[in-house]
């Protein structure tokens, strides 16, 4: 009984393989689209099966059978059945290369260099394969002794694979010195003293073309916060020439510092 069903597997194979030839002949050489159409039915599941290689990536799943599938339909249209080779043997490179374009070209929030994008494709197959094997993600040891490459290969692969989403800044994370916030909240901004020593470093350059009592007006104004009438007392002035001596003694820091 097993050796009949074993020969009835093997001819099932057979016809399979004779029905698709025959398919290939009806669509390359007389453009039967019902044939190309069955071909890529019939070979759906193989490039499902590759795109589900890639689902642990943060691309959608729908897109990325949206892109094997394309990727099978430029097989089915290239394939030269008169070589005789096995179309899925022409069909799994050309599918994986779709899928892997599509990760350069648009899986990517900033730009990196081709061949680190190709490197941490490569890794993240790894990562996946060793993961289904194991049970466990690989540690970066496993990674490189899987893929013959360094240690070092293997961390500059991951950063480069870190590259493929931008994270948003609304990402709860957990600060051990402020608690609960977002990941805004760890971003730096500018220090708003920069703006003030530029103004003070300006100010300071332009006071010194300033007369002795300018100078000594402002201080006492602005720097000792003195009213008019108690500089006037201070230097031996009327208040009229303390107004006067300030008005002048601002149009020209104002002056100086539009030419700086």
């Amino acid at each position: 009984m097993k050796s009949a069903n074993s020969g009835a597997a093997t001819q099932s194979t057979v016809l399979g393989v004779a029905g698709s030839s025959e398919l290939f002949v009806r669509w390359h050489k007389h453009g039967d689209r019902d044939a190309r159409e069955e071909l890529v039915r019939r070979y759906l599941p193989l490039a499902c099966k590759l795109a589900h290689r890639y689902s642990s990536s943060r691309e959608p799943l729908d897109d990325l059978l949206q892109v094997a599938s394309l990727g099978l339909v430029k097989a089915v249209d290239r394939f030269d059945a008169a070589r005789g080779n096995a179309f899925s043997s022409f069909a799994v490179p050309t599918i994986l290369g779709e899928l892997k374009r599509y990760f350069r070209d648009v899986g990517w929030s900033v730009h990196v260099p081709r061949g680190a994008q190709e490197l941490a494709l490569k890794v993240q197959d790894a990562e996946q394969r060793l993961t289904t094997r194991t049970g466990r993600p690989p540690t970066v040891n496993e990674l490189a002794e899987y893929l013959e490459m360094s240690i070092e290969e293997i961390v500059e692969a991951l950063e480069a694979e870190a590259a493929q989403r931008a994270t948003s800044l609304e990402l709860p994370i957990e600060d051990g010195v402020r608690g609960s916030g977002t990941l805004a909240d760890t971003v730096g901004e500018a220090d708003r003293g920069f703006d003030r020593v530029d103004s003070t470093t300006m100010i300071s350059a332009a006071a010194r073309q300033l007369t002795e009592r300018e100078r000594e007006v402002l201080l006492l104004r602005f720097f000792e916060d003195r009213t008019q009438t108690q500089i006037a007392q201070m230097i031996g002035a009327s208040q009229m020439q303390v107004s006067r001596i300030l008005r002048q003694a601002l149009d020209r820091l104002s002056e100086l510092a539009n030419q700086a």
